[in-house]
């Protein structure tokens, strides 16, 4: 076993650091505040070829690895959750069209997102079905040359800024199988139907975008179905699987940020003359979060390993990483703001912030409790 990252994984590790710490960081409040898309920031996260680094060589991306995305997605949720997030969903979708789609939908769909000249989204979750993926009622019916898709998507991210999205849609009501008959179709935002309504006054991840789109009628080419029609719902749980592995890699970086703030407040604040990093109910409680962000890290790589390698556990370590990392990050943060006390109470700090962000970790791309489910169906298989 090599548990040491590559000279050329540290370099890009010390790449998105340098970017996080300089461009993200310092605004990082602002667009928390105002709930504010941080356009200015992704325009210079593409000249630093961030968005959608997955992505292969031949369409602009810099083709990197699930574990070295996964070192990407920590060290810019680490600067901070709400703008990592749009950096790293930018390209949201777009692994369903490099495992399913064809070359010209690769080269429509793909290469406008690492130039920064397109946002994506994947459109799911609707207003009455969140975990229970196989009850999606949007509809695409074919109209000689062209899909009719109408429905509602609820919690789309990128879902008012972004320019298209891979919608997962009823194609065949009379599919037999409580899995079949479902399809992902690739809709742009500006055909006639489309209307997406922002989601305001969230919890935290602030500056991401987050929207309820509206599908009236909306008409797309046949071209735009990704894959086999009726193959949409096995995709997607592939999709799931790389996508809960990098949600893991969320949590890592709001551990990690939250513990590092803590404990350079811990080192600063003194109580009874002398630093509260020195009483022994702090070390214990940094020396906790340290332990546990660190198990996290390296569940979620061995769960980025295992999506690069397509090993026979993927599904489980997926779900082991993306339920155990989320957890992490929501017992540091918690652990953060009690270490600054009343001063991580108010958002003077960067833990109020990562308090509040850390939660969406164990709600999207599957719950924690639809994550214990999946490990414990995984066990007994």
């Amino acid at each position: 076993m090599d548990f040491g990252l590559t000279d050329e994984q540290q370099a890009i590790r010390d790449e998105v650091q340098r970017f996080a710490e300089n461009e993200i960081k310092p605004v990082a409040s602002e667009y928390d505040e105002a709930e504010k898309f941080p356009h200015e920031v992704m325009d210079k996260a593409a000249d630093a070829g961030l968005l959608g680094p997955s992505i292969p060589l031949e369409y602009g991306g810099a083709g990197y690895s699930p574990v070295e995305t996964a070192i990407i997605v920590e060290e810019l949720f680490a600067a901070d959750p709400g703008i990592g997030l749009c950096v790293s969903s930018a390209g949201f979708g777009a692994e369903a069209i490099m495992a399913f789609g064809t070359e010209d939908q690769k080269e429509r769909f793909l290469e406008p997102i690492t130039t920064g000249d397109a946002i994506m989204g994947s459109a799911i979750s609707e207003p009455d079905t969140g975990s229970d993926v196989s009850s999606v009622s949007a509809t695409a019916e074919k109209d000689g040359d062209e899909w009719v898709i109408n429905g509602n998507k609820m919690w789309i991210t990128n879902g008012s800024v972004g320019d298209f999205f891979v919608v997962l849609c009823k194609t065949d009501p009379d599919a037999s199988g409580r899995y079949n008959g479902f399809s992902q179709i690739v809709v742009e935002s500006d055909r006639d139907g489309f209307q997406a309504d922002k989601i305001t006054g969230k919890l935290g991840i602030r500056a991401s975008d987050t929207a309820e789109l509206i599908l009236d009628d909306v008409r797309v080419p046949e071209e735009n179905l990704i894959g086999t029609p009726g193959g949409g719902f096995l995709q997607l749980m592939q999709f799931f699987d790389e996508t809960r592995t990098m949600v893991a890699a969320q949590g890592v970086g709001i551990a990690r940020g939250a513990k590092e703030r803590a404990l350079d407040y811990a080192l600063e604040r003194e109580q009874f003359g002398r630093p509260i990093s020195e009483f022994q109910a702090i070390e214990h409680k940094l020396a906790e979060m340290e332990t546990k962000t660190e198990a996290a890290r390296t569940l979620t790589l061995k769960s980025a390993w295992s999506v690069e390698n397509r090993d026979e556990q993927l599904t489980a370590l997926a779900s082991m990483a993306k339920e155990f990392a989320s957890r992490v990050a929501v017992e540091v943060a918690d652990e953060a703001v009690q270490i600054h006390g009343g001063a991580g109470y108010v958002n003077d700090f960067d833990v109020e912030r990562f308090y509040r962000d850390a939660k969406i970790t164990q709600i999207y791309e599957g719950t924690t409790e639809i994550q214990k489910n999946i490990i414990a169906r995984e066990m007994k298989d």
